[in-house]
């Protein structure tokens, strides 16, 4: 991490007020040739390590004021340096770090603007993997005064992250294609953590939420693929559309937003679920989800021409 120390001091350098506006903006040039992009070449190289990379810390002793400046950096080049801000919302996340309470607000409003529909997907998954990595903070919603604010726009911002354009034909290939497997567990991941406050959950359903998860259940939830390939490890996406329709799910919701579900993808659903379960077992959340999963798989109940019915538990 001494290149992000380096990038801290010329950052602070740029910013003090013994330089002109020419001389911080080579200085901010400088920094993001110097460093941020250095530390993440393995991104670069690879777009899959977007959502992989991790960078551990050889101590614990930093604090979350430590990387407030990359928040304030983040606020100068979001709007007309995408690359960069990409860099430093995956910098963010693969260290698991954040920021002071006094920058919280900030950052959100930060997130949700990278999570625009105008914007490139790099920076809109980029802001997708740091909401994911922020989303104890998000879901409790005290960390800032308008908690109103943060439910109303951050949402909707979280779907045109991986779905910009809803109204266009899907397509199989692309960083925007119908479905990605690391992008989906992340969206999912997050959208399943919300969804354990009731507070998120009127607003996930009314932003399009429920619809996208329904509508990848084809993708993610095929039993029959899964005993063909059962020597590939299950993923957990059925585990956490399980959770998400368990959790926000009313018999007026199932009539419309699931009916495209059949009654097969339903109990593949299910099964895969509780075959996937085991992937989530270091998670205190989904550990606490399992009876909440017991429940619901009793009451998903089974008649020949009728659909299995999700009640919420």
């Amino acid at each position: 991490m001494w290149n992000l120390g380096m990038c801290w001091k010329i950052y602070l350098r740029a910013k003090s007020s013994e330089h002109n506006d020419r001389d911080s903006s080579a200085l901010f040039s400088k920094m993001q040739r110097f460093s941020i992009a250095d530390i993440l070449t393995k991104t670069l190289a690879d777009p899959s390590s977007l959502w992989n990379l991790q960078i551990s810390w050889q101590s614990n002793s930093h604090l979350p004021e430590d990387f407030d400046w990359l928040v304030e950096y983040l606020g100068d080049v979001c709007s007309n340096d995408h690359a960069t801000a990409g860099d430093i919302l995956v910098l963010l996340s693969s260290m698991s770090v954040s920021c002071s309470p006094a920058k919280q607000r900030p950052y959100i409003e930060k997130l949700i603007a990278c999570m625009g529909s105008s914007m490139p997907p790099r920076l809109r998954h980029a802001a997708l993997r740091a909401a994911h990595s922020f989303q104890e903070a998000l879901a409790s919603i005290d960390i800032v005064d308008d908690g109103d604010m943060v439910l109303t726009n951050f949402s909707p911002a979280i779907l045109t992250a991986v779905c910009p354009q809803p109204c266009a034909t899907p397509t199989d290939t692309g960083p925007d294609c119908f479905f990605d497997d690391d992008r989906d567990l992340c969206y999912l991941e997050l959208i399943f953590a919300l969804t354990r406050y009731s507070q998120w959950r009127p607003h996930l359903y009314g932003d399009g939420h429920i619809d996208r998860c329904s509508s990848i259940v084809a993708k993610s939830c095929d039993f029959d693929v899964y005993l063909y390939l059962r020597s590939v490890v299950p993923q957990p996406h059925p585990f956490y559309l399980a959770g998400i329709f368990l959790r926000t799910t009313s018999e007026e919701v199932s009539v419309t937003s699931l009916s495209s579900i059949t009654e097969q993808q339903w109990w593949d659903t299910m099964r895969q679920a509780w075959h996937s379960a085991y992937r989530t077992i270091d998670n205190t959340h989904c550990v606490e989800f399992l009876p909440v999963l017991v429940e619901g798989t009793k009451k998903c109940s089974y008649q020949k021409g009728r659909k299995p019915r999700f009640t919420r538990v």
